[in-house]
């Protein structure tokens, strides 16, 4: 038997992006129906931000026990208990879950469906047991680790971001594919906590950073241990569950790796299959569903597109975003887009990396010797010095005095960057980030720094010694 129903909106999937929008709608008094056929609170909840960064904060405590002897503390080396270790990711994903939870929206009104969704027709969306007419409908559903077509690596073990978290048995050698953010961060964790690690990466380790500050961070790696190939393309894999060889073409080299367990992190790719698109008369291609910078499908314009399954950046915050973007759209009438606000973008290793907007190297491509930048180093930061963790610089991007990106590393980078992406989203002029009382000591006193720097051959230059030459005169 099939129930029907008829909702103002239709959600499919409940990760960040489908939930925020489902719950905005909820509390406007509309009739929204939500399915789901994996958990709540989809991949960041359960597989992605949440428990990489539990993960994260064990690595982090046995690092801290191994650098106490620098600040006068004797302690015995740390050992990993990983039974222990993946009850605290679980606990952090518990105690964050009831917020994502079926029983919270359905107090908030939505009628969730915990099938899996596809289009009958445009306008209507069926599951095993239900057809739901809707009058807007989104397609939220996320993202999945991307399976390159390597040789031998289908027949070879191996964890992606939804099973390392709960892996038996703790890694001895950790081999990774893949030097983007996840991988390095995966990379650190296990090293920190024991593990031998090696990343195997086809280009260059964080590519889309600065590569000033991505250096930085990889030194930081580099010196805990962890083995970073740049420049190796795995070309094949073998071995078994007892043992795993990556083989890469690096020119005569050709070196093969070889560990105890195998990790995939070499990108993203959107959840689209089994939705029925034709159906639905949805236009996508391989980077999500075909939308305009509204999120609003070009083909349909019942449907709407958020996070990953919108073919854009890939991050929890921007889903989020997205979320926002469709609710002005939808329910006032706004005219925000998805590239109305600079996005940042952070890799949690330590010292983070965070960027916002372009780069150094994007801004000179794009407004060549126009671009300009403003910095200040970690090492000149008393708190950064106080607390023993001065590798990083604060990087201002400019264009004719103008904030076009950011970036930063070094401790704290994540939250230090909010105070850019704060002035650019707003407006501000650089200036505004000079003026402002920074509390003593904090690493964030950094970008005032920064800022001011960009203003001190101007003020303390020739015309600034000159005009205060003159003004003393008055009396």
């Amino acid at each position: 038997m099939t129930t029907s129903y008829k909702a103002d909106l239709c959600v499919i999937g409940a990760g960040s992006g489908g939930l925020s929008a489902a719950a905005g709608a909820a509390m406007f008094g509309l009739k929204v129906v939500l399915y789901e056929k994996h958990e709540m609170g989809g991949d960041c909840l359960n597989y992605g931000c949440v428990p990489s960064k539990a993960l994260l904060s064990c690595a982090k405590a046995a690092a801290s026990v191994r650098e106490a002897g620098k600040y006068g503390i004797t302690a015995s080396a740390p050992s990993t208990d990983w039974a222990a270790v993946k009850a605290h990711v679980a606990r952090t994903i518990e105690t964050i879950a009831p917020v994502d939870s079926q029983e919270r929206f359905e107090g908030l009104g939505v009628t969730v469906i915990r099938e899996a969704a596809r289009f009958a027709d445009p306008k209507t969306i069926v599951s095993d047991t239900t057809a739901t007419t809707a009058r807007r409908i989104i397609i939220a559903t996320g993202s999945r680790a991307f399976i390159p077509p390597i040789e031998g690596l289908s027949d070879v073990p191996y964890f992606t971001n939804e099973t390392v978290f709960s892996a038996p048995d703790f890694p001895s050698h950790l081999l990774i594919l893949g030097g983007g953010p996840i991988g390095l961060e995966m990379a650190q964790a296990f090293r920190r906590l024991g593990a031998d690690v090696t990343v195997v990466e086809m280009g260059r380790a964080l590519p889309r950073a600065d590569a000033a500050h991505a250096a930085i961070a990889l030194d930081q790696l580099r010196a805990e241990g962890v083995t970073i190939l740049e420049g190796h393309k795995a070309v094949r894999v073998s071995g078994d569950s007892a043992a795993i060889t990556v083989h890469t073409d690096n020119g005569a080299d050709n070196p093969a790796i070889s560990g105890s367990h195998l990790l995939v992190a070499v990108g993203r790719q959107a959840v689209l299959d089994g939705l029925g698109l034709d159906k639905g008369g949805v236009y996508f291609d391989r980077k999500g569903v075909t939308v305009g910078d509204n999120l609003r499908s070009k083909s349909n314009p019942r449907v709407w597109a958020l996070g990953d399954a919108a073919g854009r950046e890939q991050f929890t915050h921007v889903a989020g975003w997205h979320a926002s973007v469709f609710s002005r759209r939808a329910f006032f009438k706004q005219g925000s887009t998805a590239a109305s606000l600079p996005v940042p973008a952070v890799t949690y290793t330590s010292p983070e990396v965070a960027q916002i907007a372009l780069t150094e190297a994007e801004a000179r491509d794009k407004y060549g010797d126009a671009a300009t930048t403003a910095a200040f180093p970690f090492h000149e930061n008393d708190r950064a010095i106080a607390e023993g963790k001065t590798a990083g610089e604060c990087k201002l991007v400019l264009h004719k005095g103008k904030l076009v990106g950011a970036s930063i590393v070094g401790e704290g980078a994540g939250d230090i960057i909010q105070l850019i992406g704060l002035a650019m989203s707003n407006g501000l002029k650089l200036s505004a980030l000079t003026n402002f009382i920074s509390p003593y000591p904090t690493r964030a006193e950094v970008v005032k720094r920064a800022a001011s720097a960009h203003f001190t051959p101007l003020v303390f230059g020739p015309n600034g010694r000159r005009l205060v030459g003159l003004l003393q005169r008055i009396p």
